[in-house]
C-alpha cells in the first residue's frame, strides 16, 4: 500500500462513533475535528448533536478506493482543524450504502451543508480551492447565527 493510500486510510480512522479519539492513528494527518460515521445510528447522533451545539454539519460522502476522494481528504483534515465551530463527518458510500443512496449521492466526494437537520448548501467534486472557499463561507453564516 503507497503512502498516500496509508495517509488516506488514516483520515478516516481518526475518529469513530465509539466517540473515542484515534488521534495516535492519524500521525499523518491532524484530523481531530473529523468523524467517520460506520452507522446510521453514529450519523443520526451527530446530527442531534450538531443540531444541539448550533454547528453547521459538513458531510463528506465519499469512498476509499476514489482518487478524487483520496485527493480531497488532506484538505478536509485541515478545514476541519480550521473550523472547529463546524462539525465535519465522512461517510463511505459503500459501507452505509443506505444512507447515502437516500441522500441521492451520484458522484464522490459529495460534501452536505446542515443546518438544524436541514441542507442549506451542497459542494460535488475534490476542488482544493473552491471546497475551501465554500466551507470559509458556511462558516461566516454559522459564525454569524
Amino acid at each position: 500500500m503507497g503512502h498516500r493510500w496509508t495517509k488516506f486510510l488514516q483520515f478516516f480512522k481518526c475518529h469513530n462513533e465509539d466517540g473515542k479519539d484515534h488521534q495516535a492513528r492519524c500521525v499523518g494527518l491532524a484530523c481531530r475535528n473529523v468523524h467517520h460515521i460506520t452507522t446510521i445510528q453514529s450519523w443520526e447522533a451527530k446530527l442531534t448533536e450538531a443540531t444541539r451545539d448550533g454547528k453547521i454539519l459538513v458531510a463528506n460522502f465519499s469512498t476509499p478506493w476514489s482518487g478524487p476522494c483520496r485527493s480531497i481528504a488532506p484538505t478536509c483534515c485541515e478545514l476541519a482543524d480550521k473550523y472547529p465551530s463546524l462539525m465535519f463527518l465522512t461517510v463511505d458510500v459503500d459501507e452505509l450504502a443506505e444512507l447515502s443512496t437516500s441522500w441521492d449521492i451520484n458522484a464522490t466526494p459529495t460534501f452536505f451543508f446542515l443546518k438544524d437537520g436541514r441542507q442549506v448548501d451542497k459542494f460535488v467534486g475534490a476542488d482544493k480551492v473552491e471546497l475551501p472557499k465554500k466551507i470559509a463561507a458556511i462558516a461566516n453564516v454559522a459564525n454569524r447565527s
